[in-house]
């Protein structure tokens, strides 16, 4: 493909299925995989004086008691408003409650923060999921869940989590691989399929009891609506099939039926007060445990006999799956009743045709030039980013108020220091894409944003709507600050949204203008709060707190300074320039069509050019950010008299200021001559505020004679700083950029307002309790910002072209580009996924590294990698930023296909 071509469009069913389906109301949206991994433990549902949510509802309430908000399930799909539920439940005869949802650690009861203890995989999905396939792995013995919490409750920080491998319960392969398929033959019409393989070596009891759930909106005192699952008329053994009806007010008739003669069980989804509280009144005899002690107890009358309810499930029993075997049933939702067709040639042909497109659809998108190790992971990273779409409801006001049914809030929620008291606009009731379905179980804006990247390239629909759902007036805060996450909405992650949002709409073409204008527009705003509420001093350099890397800072930086105190961050103020670029950039690309965007360009222009003087020659008290003597970038702590202190320890945050690179492309001067005569007046008036602004000479003709670059850091810096990142000894590692420098392996300390604080190189997970010690930013290697930086290497090398090389790594005397600088970034987050002597480096020696073909085929999505080894640490599914590595493994996007473009 030429460098000038547009990307071609496909053609296939699932395309032409997407470009009928923009809008989220679409109907082949209508249904998806959108019911949460987990929903018990989430701030949402925590309705506790203390706000605990871990405590406030645990796991072991999970199965009895009804969720206010949301629903969770193993393998489950809903329609996008959460009200009808379809998902799987599983015995094996010797747990002690039926596997309804997926186990993990609270906060507490880990060494290392909160971990799902399961094994599970998306294998497959398409955009409108009109095809999705989820595997789990069921253990054929007892499910370990008091031996899981006693060991690691017993270990410390310096030892490793002990997961379900480490039991026992999985030697010789003595588990089921469950494998549910959706396959739609229209938009309200779902075949479902699950098959249980017996992988041990002995025959094996099963049963598999698909499930149909009404979300619980009734018992809140908020809304009276509630719709009854009933048996359908025309089922019946004689006719080979067993079904349910549905009327509901707002999805019309819903049917769901199951082949065979499995027994039909109903209860209710309502909480079981008097077993796990002891007190109160059931709201029903039939509890949302009902089925659980049905079948696992055997209380007959925990179901209702009269048959009918919220809650419904299809029990089917098999008494000894012999080794190697296969059990398969057979399930279909669809707004038509069920007749004798309806599990006839239709059904498989649909299974079979779903699965033909889904592979069309994926050849256009993964490049054909990739091997069949690359092709499976980038599958598997578009699968598990589509099944990590989930539902995410949250009304902020209304969880503080309580409901009018329920005991009143505990005062604790409304004092000043309660959580997201002040994001009472909040209301959220939208399909999120989500970090992961069990460990972040909701949106983090950040995360969000580079979801979007990977989606574009699948969806791009999905991923514009995404990025303008976090600025929607009912997410973003009045004064402009985009929400967080929910544990705290007004904590400050990094403004990533306009350099997302700029990618989406090149991945997508170059073609949606008004896609550009609507994200600019309410950017704007958030633009403002930044510089209106994190730059106190008004000096251009930036306090912005948390930014999204946890523990990287000697202290907590979102906790109060004492009073006068300040903090200068070098990866806030490099993030500022980094957004005034994004936006200069945006804003230019409008001017081409409307002068009226001049202004607005300029203005993005001279806000970049004032952080950079700002961050490049001295900062508050004429204290730079630059440390000369180090060659780095630090944060400064200013003390009120003035004095002020480096944190001289190097780490992500200086390497951040290499982010404040973009290009002033060649047609500015012709398309839009406002912002060109503004530059040239800076450049006659003000010439050492355009310092930033790096010239480059070019052999080419008249009018292409210059390559142009905003530049926060200047050549010289930029080689100092790149000494640094590619030494082995400091940030370089075979996979990718560190989060801090390795020449920290015995601790520094640091001696704050009378306290001791120390940092040290850690690879692997944290040794500390900051942020619930969940990750770690003191060494790992970090998808998303490695992604920045190469993207930002390669804008330099762009410019540079070959004049300007670096040592790879530093010391070798093997010259690189910049532009090659950042293949080799993007090709050691690749090489996490590669095999080398059969084995994928992000698996360490954890049982997907086995060499059992069973385990070695699901490359796990982790949150983040070891700085050494590049074993993958932290959530183990998180095909949310992670699944960067799919637009990775493609080749380069061509430019802009117009005459004259730029990256």
């Amino acid at each position: 493909m030429s460098e000038t071509s547009p990307r071609p469009r496909p053609d296939a069913a699932e395309h032409r299925r997407l470009a009928e389906s923009a809008a989220s109301s679409a109907p082949w949206r209508q249904w998806g995989p959108y019911v949460a991994g987990r929903q018990w433990g989430t701030v949402r549902e925590d309705y506790s004086a203390g706000g605990d949510a871990w405590d406030s509802f645990p796991f072991d309430h999970a199965y009895a008691r009804a969720y206010r908000w949301g629903e969770d399930g193993l393998g489950a799909v809903c329609d996008r408003f959460g009200f009808v539920n379809l998902g799987l439940a599983l015995w094996n005869r010797r747990d002690p409650i039926l596997k309804e949802r997926l186990f993990g650690l609270a906060n507490g009861e880990g060494n290392h923060g909160e971990d799902v203890k399961e094994h599970f995989w998306a294998l497959d999905c398409t955009p409108t999921h009109s095809w999705m396939q989820w595997l789990y792995r069921y253990p054929q013995a007892e499910y370990p869940y008091a031996q899981l919490r006693a060991e690691n409750a017993a270990r410390g920080r310096d030892e490793r989590e002990y997961e379900l491998a480490d039991t026992g319960v999985l030697a010789e392969n003595r588990f089921f691989d469950v494998l549910t398929t959706y396959a739609k033959v229209s938009p309200d019409d779902l075949c479902m399929t699950v098959t249980a393989t017996n992988h041990g070596p002995d025959p094996a009891p099963l049963e598999i009891i698909p499930q149909l759930w009404l979300r619980n909106t009734w018992s809140w005192g908020r809304d009276d609506r509630r719709s009854t699952i009933t048996p359908f008329d025309g089922a019946g053994s004689e006719r080979g099939f067993a079904a349910v009806a549905l009327p509901h007010q707002h999805l019309g008739t819903v049917h769901l039926a199951a082949e065979g003669s499995p027994e039909v069980m109903f209860c209710d989804n309502e909480t079981n007060q008097l077993k796990l509280f002891g007190t109160g009144m059931n709201a029903t005899r039939y509890t949302k445990d009902g089925i659980n002690d049905h079948v696992v107890h055997g209380v007959r009358d925990a179901v209702n006999a009269r048959r009918g309810g919220t809650k419904v499930g299809f029990r089917y029993v098999f008494d000894a799956v012999a080794p190697g075997e296969t059990v398969t049933l057979r399930l279909r939702l669809s707004a038509a009743p069920p007749d004798d067709q309806t599990f006839g040639a239709e059904f498989a042909d649909t299974l079979a045709t779903r699965r033909a497109e889904a592979d069309e659809f994926y050849a256009g998108v993964i490049h054909p030039g990739l091997d069949a190790a690359d092709t499976h992971v980038a599958r598997r990273a578009y699968a598990g980013l589509l099944w990590g779409k989930q539902l995410y409801r949250y009304d902020v006001e209304q969880w503080l108020e309580g409901d009018p049914a329920e005991p009143p809030p505990p005062a604790a929620r409304g004092q000043a220091d309660g959580r997201n008291l002040h994001w009472q606009h909040l209301s959220l009731a939208d399909v999120i894409s989500m970090p992961d379905e069990w460990e972040y179980p909701w949106f983090a804006a950040w995360d969000t944003a580079f979801h979007t990247i990977p989606l574009a390239h699948v969806d791009p629909a999905f991923a514009k709507e995404q990025l303008v759902l976090m600025c929607r007036e009912w997410a973003m805060h009045p004064n402009g600050q985009l929400p967080a996450y929910e544990w705290d909405f007004g904590d400050v992650n990094p403004p990533v949204h306009a350099w997302a949002a700029w990618h989406v709409y090149r991945i997508d073409g170059y073609r949606d203008s008004a896609f550009l204008i609507r994200i600019f527009t309410k950017l704007l705003l958030n633009f403002s709060w930044w510089v209106n509420r994190q730059d106190a001093a008004g000096l251009n350099l930036f306090e912005g707190g948390f930014l999204g890397m946890d523990n990287i800072g000697l202290f907590n930086r979102s906790a109060p300074l004492p009073p006068g105190f300040r903090l200068e961050q070098s990866d806030a103020t490099s993030w500022m320039a980094f957004y005034a670029q994004q936006m200069f950039k945006i804003a230019l690309e409008l001017s081409r069509h409307d002068s009226a965007w001049d202004d607005t360009a300029t203005k993005f222009l001279e806000h970049f050019l004032q952080i950079a003087r700002a961050m490049s020659s001295f900062g508050s008290r004429n204290i730079s950010l630059w440390h000369e003597t180090d060659g780095f970038y630090y944060d400064v702590l200013v003390e009120p008299d003035g004095r002020a202190h480096p944190m001289r320890v190097r780490s992500m945050v200086g390497l951040l200021p290499l982010l404040g690179a973009t290009e002033v492309p060649r047609w500015m001067e012709d398309e839009c001559p406002g912002v060109g005569e503004r530059l040239r007046w800076l450049q006659r008036r003000r010439p050492g505020l355009v310092g930033p602004l790096l010239t480059e000479s070019t052999a080419e003709g008249a009018g292409g004679g210059q390559r142009r670059l905003l530049s926060m850091v200047d050549p010289a810096r930029l080689r100092r700083i790149l000494e640094r990142m590619f030494d082995p000894e400091e940030f370089w590692s075979p996979y990718g950029v560190r989060s801090l420098s390795k020449a920290y392996t015995e601790p520094v300390s640091f001696e704050f307002h009378g306290q001791s604080t120390s940092i040290e190189y850690e690879p692997g997970e944290s040794r500390t309790g900051m942020f619930g010690g969940n990750s770690n930013w003191r060494g790992p290697v970090w998808f998303p910002v490695n992604v920045l930086l190469a993207d930002k290497l390669r804008t330099y090398g762009r410019h540079f072209g070959d004049s300007f090389t670096i040592e790879i790594p530093t010391g070798s005397g093997q010259q690189k580009t910049l532009t090659q600088a950042a293949d080799l970034i993007d090709g050691g987050l690749t090489a996490l996924f590669r095999p080398v002597d059969g084995r994928r480096p992000a698996d360490g020696n954890r049982i997907e590294a086995s060499d059992d073909p069973l385990w070695a085929e699901h490359p796990t999505f982790c949150e983040f990698f070891d700085g050494d080894t590049g074993e993958g640490l932290g959530a183990t599914h998180q095909t949310g930023w992670t699944a960067l590595v799919a637009h990775l493994l493609n080749p380069r996007l061509p430019p802009d296909p117009r005459t004259q473009g730029w990256a």
